[in-house]
């Protein structure tokens, strides 16, 4: 902290001693050590507080940046379609022309948007038997 050299202190000791008598000198030191000891102790308080603050500010930071990830994800799975019929085909990675067996990409994906609109129409159909079952009406449901 402050660059006091053997010198120096022997210098401030002198003097103390010329200015303040023999008598004194030793009750003088005892409580110039007292608050030097309180003085540091001060300063380590506050740089444990100053630390402990510096931690809090870092854990704060990395909990936002956390919420931000979550909220970026949030706001993936809202804009996420819930129904059936809004849901778009996700493309599918088609594999290279390596071999001559691989079948060409244009044929699989008809054949997919083929499957979907028959599972829309087979799972409508159901759901139309369901309401005629609850209504009361008779049909030849396989389910019952």
């Amino acid at each position: 902290m402050f660059d006091i050299g053997f010198m120096e202190m022997a210098l401030i000791g002198v003097v103390a001693l010329v200015v303040i008598g023999p008598e004194r000198l030793p009750g003088v030191a005892r409580t110039v050590g007292q608050w030097i000891g309180s003085a540091r102790r001060f300063v380590s308080s506050v740089q444990t507080d100053i630390n402990l603050e510096v931690n809090k500010a870092d854990e704060l930071k990395r909990l936002l940046e956390e919420q931000t990830k979550i909220q970026s994800l949030h706001d993936i799975l809202e804009q996420t379609p819930t129904e059936p019929d809004d849901r778009k085909p996700v493309p599918r990675a088609v594999p290279s022309k390596q071999s001559s067996s691989v079948s060409e990409p244009e044929e699989t994906l008809p054949e997919q948007k083929q499957e979907h609109t028959v599972e829309a129409i087979n799972n409508d159909a159901l759901t139309a038997d369901n309401d005629n079952t609850a209504a009361g009406s008779p049909s030849n449901n396989k389910h019952d």
